[in-house]
């Protein structure tokens, strides 16, 4: 190919040309450089693969994440942004960007391509990638990129696995291919006239609340209240992007209010039967109303109990959905403990799935599932929540890193994952003090 260099990229350029490719994503965004710069600890550059004619051949968000003696390392979410069926311009991109590295110091190079490996349908038929894969894959290790291994969890920087949902579909469609469970629960929650709103600013609390409830059931930890409301932020502040807050909420005495006119309904319904001469089919509707009418006022009670406890407005869910050119994703989601028989999370879900719909997204992203379906495993319930909106099964082509310091390579690789381990441990306890203050 003709000569080609690295550049650094001014905001509206790179994001001119992000947004108008298949491949862009919302972590390779201006707007996720920035909130890896404020809270994540990360130097973000956005770099741009130029022609002679000072034409943009491909992008790369590199975050620099400093390390002692002046070393360093590089991660590109998402991998470059370019046409990786095109043999010569991976070359020329992956020499720059080694180029690039080697000047900063840095000891490898990490990126994990926004490419799919494995697609599987909601009927669990595979599907074809529309591209050769393996070809892909051989190329990149060809060129020296060392594959992490195809995993299983959620060892990597970002999910190996997620459920997408095609969203040129009708919404009919879309809806249909929920699971018999998934439709039935949705409808529960209408009929106990549970809501969804979009959340602001104010709302991030209520949201982080349930985020650490979330986490303290789940066993993982996350991030403090101020990360979510800088992200928030930086999302809504340009054009780079949008964050918005689904929160799934119980008014009391709205759902008192509707259990007490189904009982209405029902003792309606029994007043007219003639309870003194009753034929069998009318028998079997009496002992079937009767069973509503008991259900209604065992409902009743509760939630009376429910108002008396927890006050009259609750939000029982509370999600952050990411919007960036045409693709969407269900970055954080938080639940509370109690109420979970009101399913308003299935109803938040149906919802954001709505939404982003109408306005024209392409692609609904789950943001993460696992790939070890063992039952034992203690994601297999999130992994099984997910897969009943019917969305694709994608299986992505994994992390690969080119490393330029084999010592220091082997070093990091070893020392890493304690360190890591004891940050973790840190953060759990800081999160189950958190939940303790505030119940």
């Amino acid at each position: 190919m003709k000569v080609a260099k690295l550049v650094y990229l001014k905001e509206d350029t790179y994001e001119n040309y992000l947004k108008k490719q298949k491949k862009s994503h919302f972590l390779q965004s201006y707007s996720w450089g920035e909130l890896s710069k404020q809270k994540k600890n990360l130097t973000p550059y956005y770099l741009g693969l130029i022609d002679e004619k000072k034409n943009i051949l491909g992008t790369a968000l590199l975050l620099q994440k400093k390390l002692p003696m002046n070393y360093c390392y590089f991660y590109c979410p998402r991998g470059y942004v370019i046409d990786y069926e095109n043999e010569e311009l991976v070359k020329e991109m992956t020499k720059e960007i080694i180029k690039f590295a080697k000047s900063k110091k840095a000891i490898f190079v990490k990126i994990d391509p926004d490419l799919i490996y494995k697609d599987y349908n909601y009927l669990e038929e595979e599907q074809k990638p529309p591209y050769d894969i393996n070809r892909i894959f051989n190329l990149l290790k060809k060129l020296g990129y060392k594959h992490q291994g195809f995993t299983k969890n959620f060892e990597t920087m970002q999910p190996r696995y997620t459920f997408r949902i095609d969203l040129n579909q009708s919404i009919e469609d879309i809806e249909n291919h929920f699971s018999k469970t998934t439709k039935q629960r949705i409808t529960k929650a209408k009929k106990l006239n549970t809501y969804v709103e979009i959340g602001t600013e104010k709302d991030i609390k209520e949201f982080y609340h349930l985020m650490t409830l979330t986490e303290t059931r789940k066993d993982f930890v996350s991030y403090t209240e101020d990360y979510y409301s800088t992200l928030y932020d930086i999302f809504n502040g340009s054009e780079n992007g949008k964050a918005t807050l689904f929160l799934g909420k119980v008014d009391m005495d709205r759902t008192i209010k509707t259990l007490k006119d189904n009982l209405k309904q029902v003792n309606n319904q029994i007043s007219i039967l003639p309870i003194d001469n009753l034929s069998k089919s009318a028998k079997n509707k009496l002992n079937e109303l009767t069973k509503q009418k008991d259900n209604y006022t065992k409902e009743i009670k509760k939630f009376e109990e429910y108002k008396k406890q927890y006050g009259n407005n609750l939000t029982l869910s509370a999600h952050m959905i990411i919007e960036y050119a045409d693709k969407a994703w269900v970055l954080y989601a938080g639940n509370h403990n109690i109420l979970t028989e009101t399913y308003v999370n299935y109803y938040t879900y149906e919802e954001h799935i709505k939404y982003c719909k109408e306005k024209g997204i392409k692609v609904y992203d789950q943001f993460g599932t696992i790939g070890d379906l063992s039952k034992d495993n203690p994601r297999y319930g999130l992994h099984e929540f997910k897969k009943k909106f019917g969305g694709d099964y994608i299986e992505f082509l994994g992390e690969f890193d080119y490393v330029t310091n084999k010592l220091m390579y082997f070093i990091f690789k070893k020392l890493v994952p304690i360190y890591r381990n004891i940050i973790r441990k840190k953060s759990k306890k800081a999160i189950e003090n958190e939940v303790k203050k505030n119940n």
